[in-house]
């Protein structure tokens, strides 16, 4: 594929997070309309599936030529049957991406007219009514994405301006007319995995940033506990190759530039004088939740790098059936659409969350227990022990959180169930297990927004916080803008909301 036509990760981050209009360059047009082209002279007096056949199990029998039209209004009205809640806007606005990502393929045979009307819902903010129960992974997202392409023809619900709407509304409205039926419209709109890889695209987004905020957080833990730094060093990471656990240690590094609360081990420990110490009251190696965070987010930073190329390839592939294949001037029928690659990813990205979720529980167990510290109050509780009780109860909400997640971490891309009269014989269940990914990422940063709230809570104890690294200092300040330094009891309910926000939105590479 050119590559001025490829719809790079970057870019599509900064359409959905930044409200970048998402622009198509006139090549990918060209491309979407000579596949139409070609199709259209091609599929006269030939059998192709979902042209002049059923769908599904229904191939076998023929549709007549008076009924072509009907035959693809009625695959998106017929698989408009998702149940549930719906999808948030941000998910639609990236399923949408992703469904226009497969268009501009021109593999898809499917009318020039389908590329404007995406890219006019996509900028002016029209969110098609998606529910979020429906796929089974298999041929792609058939229900959902069948409750994009009813907005389309000017049926069913769009969220628009924060209010359900009909569509039909909507696009007079804006001066859009809906989508018109010329071939296989309705097929192509409906068949893919579009509606899992742009949930998917979302969760890449904030599994990164949630990396990020981890690996900043524990710098700041080791400098609470006046931790060695060699646990960071090159050399030591080194040793062990891989690349993510040296791209974490590096990032530690960096982080811990101007802290004057680690310490040199080749200073305290190798210098001369500690021959007659029988017992060191400060330990010689820290807890493995500190200690060990090159070799534990290492495993993680590699995952969520193949993921991002996994998506981004998605993002640019022909994802439904058939492939419409100008060049070859032949029309192939197979199984584009299943979606493995994103299941087994969105897996993969999942149980990762929550190994980084059962860390920074253990990280805050570390804040919470005195004896285990020998450094911190109990709860970094300031008051009066027995009368006031600090963040005890915090650490009820994050180990719940935290176990939750282990709950979910049991991998969803085994659990194929056959359906479609066995059509389908095993499936992905792809929109499942990213929705199920979503969840863990949830958990996770309501999980790290007590972790934030400890650590600056613990600073304070300590009394530290003008020792702390200039980047850790930085964060220290901002969660104490949102949450003070409390010593009478207090409701955190409030806090931890905020610090999540906090969380989600600040860029840390700013």
């Amino acid at each position: 594929m050119d590559e001025d036509l490829c719809l790079k990760f970057d870019e599509v981050e900064r359409i959905l997070f930044e409200n970048k209009p998402l622009q198509v360059p006139e090549t990918a047009i060209q491309r979407v309309s000579k596949s139409y082209d070609f199709l259209k002279g091609f599929c006269s007096d030939k059998v192709i599936y979902g042209i002049n056949t059923g769908f599904g199990p229904m191939a076998q029998w023929r549709v007549d030529d008076a009924y072509l039209s009907d035959l693809q209004y009625n695959i998106i009205r017929s698989h408009a049957t998702g149940a549930g809640e719906p999808l948030g806007d941000l998910d639609v606005r990236a399923a949408m991406i992703a469904r226009l990502g497969t268009v501009l393929q021109g593999k898809s045979g499917i009318h020039p007219d389908v590329v404007p009307l995406f890219v006019e819902f996509i900028n002016r903010g029209i969110y098609p009514f998606i529910p979020r129960h429906g796929s089974v992974g298999a041929s792609g997202d058939l229900v959902q994405l069948a409750h994009i392409a009813l907005t389309l023809i000017g049926e069913g619900e769009v969220h628009y301006k924060n209010e359900w709407r009909p569509s039909a509304d909507v696009l007079r409205e804006n001066g859009l007319q809906p989508l018109q039926i010329h071939i296989r419209e309705g097929l192509s709109l409906t068949n893919g995995t579009s509606v899992m890889t742009g949930i998917s695209v979302v969760n890449q987004h904030y599994a990164e940033t949630l990396l990020d905020w981890a690996i900043l957080a524990t710098v700041w833990m080791n400098e609470i506990a006046s931790s060695f730094d060699d646990l960071m060093a090159e050399p030591l990471n080194k040793a062990r190759r891989h690349n993510g656990q040296q791209y974490v240690a590096a990032k530690m590094r960096e982080l811990a530039k101007g802290s004057a609360c680690l310490q040199q081990r080749e200073h305290e420990l190798y210098d001369n004088g500690h021959s007659d110490n029988k017992v060191f009251e400060h330990k010689v190696q820290a807890y493995y939740s500190l200690r060990c965070a090159p070799q534990i987010y290492g495993p993680i930073y590699d995952t969520l790098c193949y993921s991002r190329n996994i998506l981004e390839e998605e993002l640019n592939a022909a994802s439904d059936n058939p492939i419409v294949d100008s060049e070859t001037q032949n029309v192939y029928h197979g199984g584009n659409f299943h979606g493995d690659y994103i299941s087994l990813e969105e897996d993969k990205v999942k149980i990762a969350m929550v190994r980084l979720a059962m860390t920074s529980e253990r990280q805050l167990n570390y804040l919470f227990h005195d004896r285990i510290n020998g450094i911190l109050p109990p709860f970094l509780n300031m008051g009066t022990l027995g009368l006031n009780y600090g963040m005890q109860a915090c650490q009820f909400t994050a180990t719940s959180t935290t176990a939750e997640c282990q709950t979910l971490a049991m991998p969803n891309y085994v659990h194929s169930i056959p359906n479609n009269n066995d059509n389908q014989d095993i499936v992905s269940m792809g929109t499942n297990t990213a929705l199920l990914c979503r969840q863990v990422i949830d958990n996770c940063f309501q999980v790290m927004a007590i972790q934030f709230i400890a650590l600056a809570q613990a600073t304070d104890c300590l009394g530290i916080a003008s020792k702390l690294a200039p980047a850790t200092k930085h964060h220290y300040d901002a969660v104490r803008k949102l949450v003070p330094m409390f010593v009478e009891d207090t409701p955190f309910y409030k806090d931890i909301a905020a610090v999540e926000r906090y969380l989600r939105i600040e860029n840390l590479s700013n």
